[in-house]
């Protein structure tokens, strides 16, 4: 199953101009393109205009074909989410950090700061423009991992056991409050889709709400998503309406 895009203002959809701008990049004809993809030149033809839609299985071809970064785009309208891919690929996981985070400045205030301070105690962390919401006040609807920092954190490697794939990003709302996760505070989240019961998570809810609680499950395939706050109830769900995107590792706040 494909995803649909909107047409832009030439009246063709985005995916159409991409394979366009893919194929001329590469300086191929429509019948060398679509040789490389096993399919005819008219098929080819058909995508440019915009009046028929690649399969997933092409678009999967696509993203082969393109690389980085084209072939993100293409496969997630063959309705992989960057999070599978790089679960079944850690690689990517690991290729995606190393281009994403720039080089860390390390900067020493004052006459006595520590000159031996390294550089290896500390890791870079992706500072996501996302928040985890609670009931009342709904978190971003979107995919940790296909998300662009907005800045890069610098926290201690004892943090972050595993800094490849660990984010950061801001609470919305005070859900989780008497477990002194307030709302505005920093989260250090470790992208995974394993947590035990009990623990801390950053979930998306049934595809369209980011939310920070604690999970635990239940008797027939059910998932308890438990806030930290008296007046507030928990979610439970279907298993398959919850996609656990990440497990708190730290909690960091500015006063």
């Amino acid at each position: 199953m494909t995803v649909r895009t909107a047409k832009n203002k030439s009246g063709r959809p985005a995916w159409s101009l991409k394979i366009e701008n893919l194929r001329r990049g590469r300086q191929l004809n429509q019948a060398e393109f679509g040789s490389q993809l096993g399919i005819s030149a008219m098929a080819v033809s058909r995508w440019e205009r915009g009046v028929a839609e690649p399969s997933g299985e092409i678009y999967i071809r696509l993203g082969n074909l393109a690389g980085d970064p084209l072939c993100w785009f293409f496969w997630k309208q063959a309705g992989l989410r960057l999070s599978d891919v790089t679960r079944v690929l850690p690689g990517v996981s690991r290729r995606l950090s190393e281009t994403k985070i720039p080089e860390l400045n390390f900067v020493r205030a004052g006459a006595r700061a520590n000159p031996v301070l390294k550089k290896e105690s500390l890791v870079a962390i992706p500072f996501l423009p996302v928040h985890a919401g609670t009931p009342g006040h709904e978190g971003d609807n979107i995919d940790l991992a296909e998300v662009s920092p907005e800045s890069v954190l610098a926290a201690p490697i004892e943090w972050c056991p595993n800094p490849e794939s660990t984010v950061c990003l801001r609470v919305k709302g005070n859900s989780m409050i008497e477990d002194h996760i307030c709302e505005n505070d920093m989260i250090l989240v470790e992208n995974t889709q394993e947590a035990r019961d009990g623990d801390i998570v950053v979930a998306l809810v049934s595809g369209t709400d980011t939310t920070l609680k604690r999970i635990y499950r239940e008797p027939g395939n059910v998932i308890r998503l438990q806030p930290a706050n008296a007046s507030m109830n928990p979610i439970r769900l279907p298993a398959h309406e919850v996609q656990i995107q990440g497990r708190l590792l730290a909690v960091l706040r500015k006063y």
